[in-house]
């Protein structure tokens, strides 16, 4: 007996199929949760791609705007209506009730830090805003459990119950997307917004200032400081040109500036700012007279400027003997704020009208440029250039000894067209007394907004004597007219400079 029994112990025959008996389940366990994970990780990677996508499209709708909110969450609800097959339960459509979308002002610093999808970070900051205006990121993500047809939650095979476990398993993916808004086709310069002041409720931006008609027909002289800028100033865009020069004369930076985000430069001298300024109305100072067939550095079509008979190619006076006279300045004049009062009767432009246009009447020109279309308004002097140019009026010349037209005569290229207006600048506009610091201190900083401004004359030296880019001669202001503004609240012809991106963060 105890043989028998000691040669059935020592019997390894028929042993495999014990062991493949007892690893059975233990394998198809494997094999199931690895298939369970595979399906997971698919269904992740499904809907990743699905919430990217929505909080990219939420996202390029934060411009600022009071409706950008709305126009955000009509653009997820539009894409969320492509239906994608996400599951095999249901009717296979991840619908709006299966994710949560939220706002937000700004992100952690560090990618480490987890946002909710609340907009709370793992530190107790809450990021969400429901402020339209200022949101610049949308925040998705897949609500864990509870979907309406199981999108981010999916049966499992591997029987994990019997262990105490879930059947389900939960999959919720999250996207952060974020605006962001450059604008190209600008020269270097920001101007300081003249309508701001030490009191911020009494201020206006120059977007309230535009539509409320507080920038129509003033001219608005700017000069350059490099401390302490406010109203009445101006000052240079760091954009590592080498030709500040250059940038103002073509009109463009040769970049695009992210338009939240400018930082100041100094150190230039005022010569290069008004030797490009001035190819605008056909003077070539003599380092820029090799330009005068350039495309590039063409002047306007209409360059009536007022200049006496001893004006060149490479230098303007303004006539003092009623032979010539350029677009008049404005009256009562306030340095504080660096604008004159608005044009009060069509009679201002009575005398201008008579010397260079052979004596005529002046033709009450309707205020076209009129910020809410309202042409009953005395004209600007944008309004009076840009009537010269449709009515074939350019050529009309001046009195002797100046004789003086509006057409360009010094460059030697193809003839220069109406459109683009080469006297129309986008230039940043700054609230320099709120960010002085930032101005001093070559910070970035996010200015108040942009302007399509129309340049009134060319610019001179203080002492007429010395060239265009004498750095030893101090300038005379700027002569401008704000003709738009961007955003809601302008007409939009600076929405073609403007590009908007959107790109994901998280």
């Amino acid at each position: 007996m105890l043989r028998t029994i000691r040669e059935f112990w020592n019997d390894q025959r028929g042993i495999a199929m014990i062991l493949v008996a007892i690893m059975l389940p233990v394998l198809v366990g494997f094999a199931l949760v690895t298939i369970d994970m595979s399906r997971a990780t698919g269904l992740h990677n499904d809907l990743q791609k699905g919430v990217d996508a929505l909080a990219l499209a939420a996202a390029a709708e934060l411009d600022g705007r009071s409706d950008s909110i709305t126009r955000a969450n009509r653009a997820v609800t539009n894409l969320l209506a492509n239906r994608t097959l996400f599951s095999t339960a249901g009717d296979h459509q991840l619908a709006l009730a299966d994710v949560t979308v939220t706002y937000l002002t700004g992100i952690p610093a560090s990618d480490n830090t987890r946002l909710s999808a609340a907009g709370v970070d793992s530190n107790g900051v809450n990021w969400a805003s429901t402020d339209p205006k200022a949101v610049s990121f949308a925040e998705v993500t897949v609500n864990p459990s509870g979907l309406t047809d199981g999108a981010g939650a999916f049966a499992t095979i591997f029987p994990a119950s019997f262990n105490g476990g879930s059947d389900t398993m939960d999959i919720d993916p999250q996207a952060v997307a974020g605006f962001t808004q450059s604008i190209c086709e600008t020269v270097p310069i920001f101007m300081c917004n003249p309508f701001e002041t030490a009191t911020p409720a009494t201020s206006k931006t120059i977007q309230q200032a535009f539509a409320s008609g507080d920038t129509y027909s003033r001219e608005f002289r700017i000069l350059k400081v490099d401390s302490n800028p406010g109203p009445g100033n101006f000052g240079l865009i760091d954009n590592n040109l080498t030709s500040v020069r250059d940038a103002i004369a073509m009109g463009t930076a040769g970049t695009c500036y992210q338009r939240d985000k400018l930082t100041t430069k100094t150190g230039v001298t005022l010569g290069q700012v008004n030797a490009g300024l001035n190819v605008r109305f056909d003077i070539y100072s003599s380092s820029l007279s090799k330009y005068n067939k350039d495309w590039n550095y063409r002047p306007a079509s209409n360059v009536r400027k007022g200049a006496d008979k001893t004006s060149n190619c490479n230098k303007f006076t303004a006539a003092t003997d009623g032979s010539a006279m350029g677009l008049p300045a404005g009256t009562n004049y306030n340095s504080s704020t660096g604008m004159s009062d608005p044009i009060s009767a069509q009679s201002f432009w009575s005398t201008y009208w008579s010397i260079n246009h052979n004596g005529a009447a002046y033709p009450s020109i309707p205020s076209a440029s009129y910020p809410t279309g309202d042409t009953t308004h005395p004209a600007s002097r944008y309004d009076v250039y840009k009537y010269e140019i449709s009515h074939s009026l350019v050529g009309d010349k001046s009195p002797s000894p100046s004789k003086e037209s509006g057409t360009p005569s010094c460059f030697k290229g193809d003839t220069p067209t109406a459109d683009p207006d080469r006297r129309l600048l986008n230039m940043a506009i700054v609230d320099c007394i709120a960010n002085q610091s930032k101005i001093n201190g070559h910070i970035q900083l996010k200015p108040d907004g942009y302007a399509s401004i129309f340049v009134n004359s060319p610019v001179q030296k203080q002492d007429n004597t010395k060239s265009d880019e004498d750095s030893t001669a101090a300038e005379k202001p700027i002569s401008l007219e704000i003709v738009d503004v961007d955003g809601p609240l302008g007409n939009g012809t600076l929405d073609k400079a403007l590009r908007n991106e959107a790109q994901l963060y998280r």
